[in-house]
């Protein structure tokens, strides 16, 4: 990290500091995208999904139960979980 300025190493550590709630930021936006997609960008949002359900380390049958089920309302409920509302 020496190459980096102190400033940029102080956004780059943010970053890391606060991956979790970007992931589920990101997760709750790939829902909605999942409801209005279709076809190949249904897929391409499916896969983001998945790598961001890794990342936040949601446990890999509750992952494949999602993908298998195909239904971004079940995808919303993760999601409320991971941001601890009822």
């Amino acid at each position: 990290m020496s190459e980096f300025t102190p400033y940029q190493q102080k956004v780059i550590k943010r970053y890391y500091d606060n991956q979790d709630p970007i992931l589920r930021q990101r997760l709750a936006e790939l829902v909605g995208e999942l409801y209005l997609a279709e076809g190949k960008k249904k897929e391409r949002a499916w896969k983001a999904a998945v790598t961001a359900m890794e990342k936040l380390k949601v446990p890999k049958d509750r992952i494949d139960h999602l993908v298998k089920a195909a239904k971004p309302e079940l995808l919303a409920v993760l999601v409320k979980e991971l941001e601890g509302k009822p």
